[in-house]
């Protein structure tokens, strides 16, 4: 994991550089017709191994060969987001070492989140992440994003780049440590009358190693055959699509109409950390590229009012918004602003319209009359499904309908399900 970066470029340096250099990056994936898998299109397309001190490199490519368990890992990380980003660096005319950093910071696991509060595959810490442009609110992180987050690891690789005169090796040392501790390195250096280049320079112990692992993973890509390693099969084709969804969605309702299980969905969408899309957007999806045309058919035919669920809530005495959020895992700002509220102060006999897990279901409905008698079971640690419909003499069927339940695993203690004891599966 890299260590935090401990100064951040200048926000109007960065953003004079972005006015000046920044592509308009399209929303399509760029394919290249040669080679047929992406391990060999790495290969042929990496710049920085003449500029090595061997020593160093060897000694982090033992410990990968060592421990081989971390790159098989990472690779299945990356094998879905590997086409995605290794082409993005190419359009830019990047190394293709560039496309490798996520191994060495992430094992490319845009979950993962470091002691210093980096977060996502390229580990961007918040200072960062913010003048880069990537959001983070309640229900979206814009670093563990790979779409968001590539694109600005990319923007800044490519200032520091320019910032360092084409050095890589100091811009890539840069990324890792921060802009202002590679310049004042070289500054010494320089004078002292000593080399400027990275390897002589006096840098944090974490930032020492970091060239060296990122060489050292891209020789081990280089000559896969020759060191014995046996890298798994990644072929050179797209396996996401991003689909346009013009507005918020559930997770499940899309991974539904997408006829994918829900936990792809949440695998290729990362930054979305909650059970719908941000309503503020990104207003767009990934989906694997097999059932893109699918979800988009289905998308353009559902109605607007089933894109997330709302529940109907009547304020008790003693309610506060904080307690309302939490049983409907959402959050104040939420509730808010979607019954326009100017404070938090509410009153008991009011209702609130609150977007809502499909799981969470409306907890104070107007009971259908042909059901018979309502009954609200407050979910314990250790229920299922299963072992409350037993006890109320109900089917598993009508208890996720009456609670509009789409996965099994998401009961929680303290939720509330509703129940009709007094019907009968009509199977």
């Amino acid at each position: 994991m890299a260590e935090q970066r401990r100064d951040n470029p200048g926000t109007v340096r960065f953003e004079q550089w972005r006015q000046t250099h920044r592509k308009n990056q399209p929303n399509t994936l760029v394919k290249s017709q040669h080679p047929s898998d992406l391990w060999s299109l790495t290969r042929d397309n990496l710049q920085l191994e003449p500029h090595i001190d061997q020593a160093s490199v060897d000694t982090q490519l033992e410990w990968y060969l060592k421990h081989n368990r971390y790159m098989e890992t990472a690779s299945e990380h990356a094998a879905n987001y590997y086409y995605f980003v290794l082409n993005q660096v190419l359009e830019r005319d990047l190394p293709a070492e560039i496309a490798l950093l996520p191994f060495i910071e992430s094992g490319y696991n845009p979950l993962a989140l470091s002691p210093s509060h980096a977060a996502g595959a390229w580990q961007f810490i918040p200072g960062t992440a913010s003048i880069f442009g990537l959001k983070n609110t309640w229900w979206y992180d814009g670093r563990r994003d790979i779409i968001q987050s590539t694109e600005a690891a990319l923007d800044y690789l490519q200032y520091l780049n320019e910032r360092f005169e084409g050095d890589w090796l100091l811009s890539l040392a840069a990324y890792n440590c921060g802009e202002g501790c590679v310049a004042r390195a070289v500054k010494r250096n320089a004078d002292a009358g000593k080399p400027t280049d990275y390897w002589n320079l006096s840098l944090p112990r974490e930032t020492r190693r970091y060239i060296p692992k990122l060489i050292a993973v891209a020789r081990l890509i280089k000559e896969a055959d020759q060191l014995g390693v046996k890298l798994p099969p990644l072929a050179n084709k797209p396996y996401f699509a991003i689909v346009d969804i013009d507005g918020q969605i559930e997770l499940a309702k899309a991974a539904s109409l997408a006829e994918v299980d829900i936990e792809e969905i949440k695998r290729l969408n990362p930054g979305f950390g909650r059970w719908a899309t941000d309503p503020e957007g990104p207003h767009r999806l990934l989906v694997p590229i097999a059932n893109a045309d699918r979800f988009r058919d289905r998308l353009k035919q559902l109605p607007a009012s089933e894109r997330v669920r709302w529940a109907r809530y009547k304020i008790r005495a003693g309610d506060t918004l904080s307690q309302i959020a939490d049983r409907f895992d959402t959050s104040v700002s939420v509730i808010r602003k979607s019954n326009n509220l100017n404070s938090n102060r509410i009153r008991a006999g009011n209702t609130l319209l609150i977007p809502s897990p499909a799981n969470t279901g409306t907890v104070v409905a107007t009971a259908d009359k042909t059901l018979g008698h309502r009954k609200v079971h407050r979910v314990s640690t250790g229920d299922n499904l299963w072992n409350i419909a037993r006890r109320y003499g109900v089917s598993t069927e009508q208890l996720a309908d009456w609670n509009s339940i789409s996965d099994v695993r998401s009961l929680r203690p303290g939720q509330d399900l509703i129940l009709y004891p007094d019907s009968r599966d009509p199977g």
